[in-house]
């Protein structure tokens, strides 16, 4: 029985521990920090809030400039982002969950898209570290 218990609790650990570094490190995020350069560096990018509308206004507040389409919704808005087509797209919400879900979407949808890791999580405690 302890075997087993052992067997599942390696199983389940070694998944976990996979799925967070496949999250990490894939080739289509940017840190919170890439983001700052690019928005630094790059007057053409495009950032996509995918939180809803109500979350912009809480204590993390949002990022000057961006476009929000709900993640819940951006199927079937997808193409109010066709303008956007040639141009780098950071997508970001709270922590990097739904963003990354978006992410792919768009990516699946021809668009050059980037995760930003963290959300606005990273990013609002990146600019607490700033003051």
């Amino acid at each position: 029985m302890n075997i087993i218990k052992y067997l599942f609790l390696s199983v389940f650990l070694s998944s976990f521990l996979f799925v967070g570094y496949s999250q990490k490190y894939d080739e289509n995020s940017i840190t919170v920090d890439q983001l700052r350069e690019q928005m630094n560096s790059d007057s053409n990018l495009v950032i996509l809030d995918v939180r809803n509308e109500k979350e912009l206004s809480d204590s993390l507040g949002h990022i000057e400039g961006l476009i929000n389409i709900p993640v819940q919704v951006l199927a079937s808005r997808i193409h109010e982002l066709d303008k956007y087509k040639n141009d780098e797209i950071a997508v970001i919400c709270k922590s990097g969950q739904r963003s990354s879900i978006a992410t792919k979407l768009l990516l699946k949808n021809g668009f050059n898209a980037e995760n930003v890791l963290g959300g606005m999580e990273k990013y609002h405690a990146s600019e607490k570290k700033k003051n």
